[in-house]
């Protein structure tokens, strides 16, 4: 019943406002009230941050998560939402609850294919935690697309009881290919009060007119990332969902359901390595 389109416009300006002191009690409020681990943090002086986003997208410290050696590696910190087997082309989202490949990939029935009995990951983004996106694996951009929709909250609440819910959501859809492990997605989701999400290549997604399926192409620029760099950011929490192939990701066996994950740990291995 909350306008979330308007909260999330509202969050925005504030995040992005530069405002000397005052901005400095926000993130103060912000760092006790959600118990965030300044130390470590590139830069943990909170008083030297000029605005809430650049505190909230603020960058690690070296070696803060050594990336494994592993075939795939968790590309963010958060908690697992859901994982496992896709069900033909349905994802489960928590119990009662599944979408299909193609309701969350904007209803591209071509891509969805790629992905039928694949696997699935959902991670969540807490508000405490870290927001920059990492890569899973070595993989090149193919494209990038912008798909419109609610702005739903995302958190393990919403995510039991709103249905298709990050089929439903804003987010931006973004297709490699890794030389070892094939096409994979990853998509980011938009959520209440996520300002905006952004990418490395790209800079802050905002397509124009913003209630139009955008698709961007990069076959040409051959824009490759390695395991565990950058590839994009959350200015707020929300959700990661990657989609894989079959046969091409084993998930580690201690990974369930409402785990907490760290960037750089063991996701899984390549079926038979």
């Amino acid at each position: 019943m909350l306008p979330k389109r308007w909260l999330t416009t509202l969050a925005g300006r504030i995040a992005g406002a530069e405002k000397g002191a005052r901005t400095t009690r926000l993130i103060r409020w912000f760092v006790g009230r959600y118990a965030v681990d300044m130390s470590e943090a590139e830069n943990p002086d909170i008083a030297s941050y000029n605005s809430f986003n650049a505190f909230f997208t603020r960058p690690l410290k070296a070696g803060a998560r050594p990336i494994t050696s592993a075939d795939f590696a968790c590309p963010v910190d958060g908690a697992i939402s859901q994982l496992g087997a896709i069900n033909d082309h349905r994802i489960l989202q928590a119990k009662g609850h599944s979408f299909t490949t193609a309701e969350l990939l904007g209803g591209d029935s071509a891509l969805a294919e790629t992905f039928r009995n694949g696997s699935f990951a959902n991670l969540y983004l807490s508000p405490r935690d870290y927001h920059r996106l990492h890569m899973p694996c070595d993989g090149r951009l193919v494209s990038m697309t912008y798909v419109p929709g609610s702005l739903f909250s995302v958190n393990p609440t919403t995510a039991r009881g709103v249905p298709n819910l990050f089929a439903r959501n804003e987010r931006v859809i973004c297709l490699f290919v890794s030389p070892d492990h094939g096409p994979f997605v990853m998509v980011l989701v938009g959520a209440t009060i996520v300002g905006s999400m952004a990418t490395v290549w790209h800079g802050v997604v905002r397509p124009k007119p913003a209630n139009k399926i955008t698709q961007w192409t990069y076959a040409d620029q051959k824009i490759t990332l390695a395991k565990g760099e950058e590839m994009g950011r959350f200015l707020l929490g929300s959700t990661v969902v990657m989609l894989f192939r079959p046969d091409t990701i084993a998930f580690s066996a201690d990974w369930a359901a409402e785990r907490l994950v760290r960037l750089g740990e063991t996701m899984g291995h390549r079926p038979g390595s």
